[in-house]
């Protein structure tokens, strides 16, 4: 019988990488990064002291315009507004509250000092 703390069923190791610096967050508003071979847009919620990180594609046009969005708070979720279509997507998980089969990709992402953290 295999011992229940074995690697096989360890979490896979999160390597964090910096991306960039808190001076470069613009307070309860969104910034675009380059990660990885993506365009991220970062979210920095002031109030919340909260840091969210997902796809700065707009998955209904295509175009790269979500950290232009409008952050807000609708059916219980935090949100980001796409400038174009409207659509609301979780800041937590990306799902898009009208449109289920519209996901925006989201990273882990973590202040770490002055410096911002990005996991891939």
């Amino acid at each position: 019988m295999t011992p229940p703390n074995t690697l096989r069923n360890a979490a896979p190791a999160v390597h964090w990488q910096a991306l960039c610096s808190r001076q470069d967050l613009v307070a309860d508003s969104g910034v675009v990064a380059w990660f990885d071979g993506a365009q991220v847009a970062l979210f920095y919620l002031s109030s919340e002291e909260r840091l969210y990180a997902v796809d700065n594609r707009d998955p209904q046009s295509g175009a790269n315009v979500i950290g232009r969005g409008i952050v807000g708070h609708l059916k219980g979720h935090r949100v980001i507004a796409s400038p174009l279509y409207k659509q609301h997507f979780c800041l937590d998980d990306g799902h898009c509250l009208e449109d289920p089969q519209q996901q925006l990709r989201t990273w882990p992402v973590r202040l770490v000092g002055d410096v911002v953290e990005i996991a891939g």
